[in-house]
């Protein structure tokens, strides 16, 4: 299910049909997202020349890496990730068909939900069995693809509440407002400057309630950056939002790679996908089965039988698509 407006590009990645033209047009980078690209340069250029494509190969700065991830519902498994490592200050999409796992990966890197097996570090350090608000406050914040914006609060409430460590909430100091007061004006400036950087300073005392589905997902977005994030994961942070948006949505991620926040998200958009990413992991049943940059991605084998049922993208002798039998 999405919130927001439904958007024609929503429209293309779930018809079966469409997937074919989708990475056809997408191929070798181009889009949307490759177009805004061109005003500023990309901070990481060169970063993965050289680096083996191989599922779970060592990057040059890795700040998350996980291994052996299993994560079991009944019979069902739902992921079974050997090895995933994501290098520091780039943006790393995590793409797969519905169904792949994704979303349940994020949940068990995020500390949403527990790996049956399997370890996952941050910085080095492992965080296995760590809450997700304290791995907030390790550096490592995420976004929902439905949002969780607290609708009877206006969003400037809703930013505040983003801001980690706050001594004021503590029952230790909440009577000693002279040990708080200026930590809070200092929060409160940079809910303001966030605000203005998401064009929603008008919207500061309004119910999250009124706000569509775009302005929710820039709410989330700029709300996850209260915490000051070295490593920020975005659930399908496109999907539902008008294409009036889009571009919009495109560029702060572009600005949080451009300031040094490492990205990891989630998207169907394969023009999205292909005009921002710097590497690609795919995933399908649960298991990761090609990474690289986009020109490599979009042109492996593996990927286009993932997505079209077949190697090579064709039909079947008798008209029907089929999966190889490889």
């Amino acid at each position: 299910m999405k919130t927001g407006d439904p958007s024609e590009k929503d429209v293309a990645i779930e018809d079966p049909n469409a997937p074919e033209v989708v990475l056809g047009a997408t191929a070798g980078g181009g889009g949307a997202g490759a177009a805004a690209q061109e005003d500023i340069p990309n901070p990481i250029a060169g970063t993965f020349d050289g680096v083996d494509p191989t599922p779970g190969s060592p990057k040059p700065d890795e700040i998350l890496v996980a291994k052996n991830v299993v994560r079991r519902f009944g019979g069902l498994t739902a992921v079974d990730v050997d090895e995933v490592r994501i290098q520091r200050g780039a943006i790393t999409a995590l793409i797969g068909p519905n169904g792949a796992g994704k979303t349940t990966f994020f949940n068990l890197l995020t500390g949403f939900d527990d790996p049956d097996e399997g370890d996952v570090s941050l910085n080095g350090n492992s965080i296995n069995g760590v809450a997700s608000h304290k791995l907030a406050a390790r550096g490592m914040v995420r976004t929902f693809q439905l949002t969780k914006s607290l609708a009877k609060m206006s969003v400037m409430d809703n930013m505040l509440l983003g801001a980690g460590d706050q001594r004021g909430e503590k029952l230790s100091f909440s009577l000693l407002r002279g040990s708080w007061r200026k930590q809070e004006s200092e929060v409160r400036a940079r809910a303001e400057e966030l605000l203005e950087r998401f064009s929603m300073t008008h919207m500061a005392d309004e119910y999250a309630a009124t706000l569509s589905g775009g302005q929710r997902k820039l709410l989330e977005m700029a709300r996850a950056l209260m915490a000051k994030p070295s490593l920020i994961l975005l659930d399908e942070p496109m999907a539902g939002v008008n294409p009036a948006l889009v571009q919009s949505l495109l560029g702060h991620v572009e600005a949080l790679r451009d300031e040094g926040v490492s990205v990891l998200f989630v998207e169907h958009d394969m023009d999205v996908i292909m005009g921002i990413s710097d590497w690609i992991v795919v995933l399908a049943e649960g298991s990761v089965i090609a990474e690289g940059t986009p020109d490599q991605v979009s042109s492996n084998p593996r990927v286009i039988d993932a997505y079209l049922g077949t190697e090579d993208g064709g039909a079947s002798s008798d008209g029907r698509q089929g999966r190889d039998s490889e």
